[in-house]
């Protein structure tokens, strides 16, 4: 990847109105009314080709990474004639801000983007999840998009106003496509030759209270793809594009491997079962541009990015006592020392199997977890949430499909909620059910962080 290296400050730079620069073309921070009356024009003419290098550099990867996804469009799921199967509870907006801020979201008429929607798989769970919300699905390869339109003209059809698909570069994103309520990037800025300036132009695209899903590749976890990325590319030769080529001298790699061999073992435990299709085998070992990350690379793009890291979507694969358990000894009090960073950073370390991606929700540094007083809480309405599988029984599977057991006291709060909402048709407040079921404050927050129930505050000083 190519950086910029400037030494100098802008302030030292007033270049001569002769020279026209298009900042935009190359992504390159210049405004174009900044070339005035400099006496340096050498110092100008390393920026302006600097940048301009940078920008043709972009724009070669970027044409080698539509050319495989027009080769093999990707996910390769297959149409059908059915709304989308199951339930994602990252794409259900109401449910995703609910876990970022604890509480309901004010409105359901939204803007989501899908930044590289691929075929659309991710696009029609957005519209279907979120029935008053307006679509984008944006991708770089137009047989992708062709894809796309044809899925969900298949399975949501109904929501044809509601959806519209453009061909874009993250990097082209700009006012005209206006700020969203939700943002979604699976699997996409670490295929871009600037993963940082990429999440720079998502985050632009934020509303302040919009929230951002992310999904990043992880080092550590993806060792022996990367391996495998690698010997794949030495046989197939420097700049070779024959995407094809590439399948299959990938599989007959693994083919050939001796059964004892790490690399081979990882794929047939781990990643087999997901590419017997061509197209999934070429996304994950003949990609031309990947970017893997460690947590501090995570974090130090998320910061240069100027967002605020809301947390992953799997927090319990992040806490540091499931490795080390939680008793009293030196490992205690240390850990006890770290930052919340450098316990992922330890959790990263001492598993590093589990760390072939990070998923997570980011905002604008705007955006706030909201903080419920007694009064906001007892004022606030109850809504069971629809993510749960089985309800209403005691025994359930979570937004994650993970079986649960609620206490007793925590059935009776829900179970009396729901049969409100049933039998009056609106949602009750809390203290409505506090009447006549008892559980602690704590445990009602407990309910909301796990979003089991969705709080909705009802005063008129909170927006």
């Amino acid at each position: 990847m190519i950086r910029r290296k400037f030494a100098f400050g802008w302030d030292q730079l007033k270049p001569p109105s002769r020279l026209s620069y298009d900042s935009h073309k190359t992504n390159c921070p210049i405004p174009r009314n900044f070339y005035r009356n400099n006496q340096n024009h050498n110092k100008v003419r390393f920026i302006v080709c600097c940048c301009e290098t940078e920008g043709r550099a972009n724009q070669q990867i970027t044409e080698k990474v539509s050319s495989l996804y027009n080769h093999f469009p990707y996910p390769p799921d297959p149409i059908l004639d059915l709304p989308p199967l199951g339930y994602n509870w990252r794409w259900d907006y109401t449910t995703a801000f609910a876990f970022c801020s604890r509480r309901k979201p004010a409105t359901s008429n939204i803007r989501i983007l899908d930044a590289g929607c691929g075929t659309g798989c991710s696009t029609e769970y957005l519209v279907h999840l979120n029935q008053d919300a307006h679509v984008i699905g944006m991708d770089i390869s137009e047989k992708a998009l062709a894809v796309a339109a044809e899925r969900l003209s298949k399975s949501v059809p109904q929501a044809k106003s509601r959806y519209r698909f453009i061909q874009k570069s993250l990097f082209d994103l700009d006012d005209s496509i206006g700020t969203f309520d939700l943002i979604n990037c699976v699997g996409v800025i670490h295929h871009t030759s600037d993963p940082i300036m990429a999440l720079k132009k998502l985050a632009l695209r934020l509303k302040p209270d919009g929230i951002l899903h992310l999904f990043v590749y992880g080092k550590y976890g993806r060792w022996e793809i990367s391996l495998m990325q690698q010997a794949i590319r030495l046989l197939l030769g420097h700049g070779n594009e024959n995407w094809k080529e590439g399948v299959l001298v990938g599989r007959k790699l693994f083919s050939v491997l001796p059964e004892g061999n790490r690399i081979r073992k990882r794929e047939e435990e781990r990643w087999s079962r997901d590419n017997h299709q061509d197209a999934t085998f070429a996304d994950m070992y003949i990609h031309p541009q990947e970017v893997d990350f460690t947590i501090d690379s995570l974090f130090h793009m998320i910061d240069s990015a100027n967002l605020q890291f809301l947390g992953f979507t799997n927090p319990e694969l992040f806490d540091i006592w499931r490795l080390v358990g939680k008793q009293e000894d030196i490992l205690v009090s240390k850990i006890s020392l770290l930052s919340e960073r450098e316990r992922y950073r330890l959790v990263e370390l001492l598993d590093p199997d589990n760390m072939t991606h990070f998923e997570m929700f980011l905002s604008r540094k705007s955006f706030t977890k909201f903080s419920w007083t007694d009064r906001l809480l007892k004022s606030a309405k109850i809504q069971i949430s629809s993510c749960l599988q089985g309800w209403p029984s005691q025994h359930l599977l979570d937004k994650d499909y993970r079986p649960i057991t609620l206490t007793m006291p925590e059935y009776h709060f829900m179970h009396s909620a729901w049969i409100w909402y049933q039998e009056k048709g609106s949602f009750p407040t809390v203290n409505d059910i506090l009447k006549h079921n008892h559980l602690q404050r704590e445990d009602i927050l407990s309910l909301a962080d796990r979003v089991l129930i969705l709080l909705e505050p009802q005063d008129d000083d909170v927006s």
